[in-house]
């Protein structure tokens, strides 16, 4: 099922790229008009897709700063000044979380790996891994 998504996800990039190209190599061609058009919004294909594969949304700004504030309780220097890293660990976290949902200590051991900074190089221990997996569950990714 995941392969599936992944694939399906792959092609609709594939298909998206061949589709700007353009075939016709003449010169005598008119000139064609650039879009001025805004991009549309993600289709709900595309949402589902990245959902089924394991990648959630960008969070809103409530659901960031609950985030940040439930890493900053754990400890203060899991966000250390970069919010927006600490957002993206959490966003790539629940894809661990999706892929391994039943495997604690997979899901921990990858927070631990993820999570660092300059005073913790090493990550912050198993503990307070369980909890950030847990602060990355409840807040960026509660449907996995």
């Amino acid at each position: 099922m995941k392969r599936t998504a992944a694939t399906a996800l792959t092609a609709l990039v594939l298909a998206a790229a061949l589709s700007a190209c353009s075939s016709d190599n003449s010169t005598n061609a008119a000139p064609k008009r650039a879009n001025t058009r805004a991009p549309s919004a993600p289709s709900k294909a595309i949402a589902d897709t990245e959902a089924t594969a394991g990648i959630p949304h960008k969070p809103n700004a409530a659901k960031k700063l609950g985030f940040l504030r439930a890493l900053t309780g754990i400890d203060p220097d899991i966000v250390h000044g970069r919010e927006d890293k600490a957002v993206d660990r959490g966003l790539n976290q629940c894809r661990t979380i999706h892929n391994f949902p039943k495997d604690k200590p997979k899901q921990t051991k990858m927070a631990e790996m993820r999570f660092t900074s300059p005073r913790h190089p090493e990550g912050f221990g198993k503990l307070k891994a369980a909890q950030i997996v847990e602060a990355v569950h409840v807040n960026l990714c509660p449907k996995f």
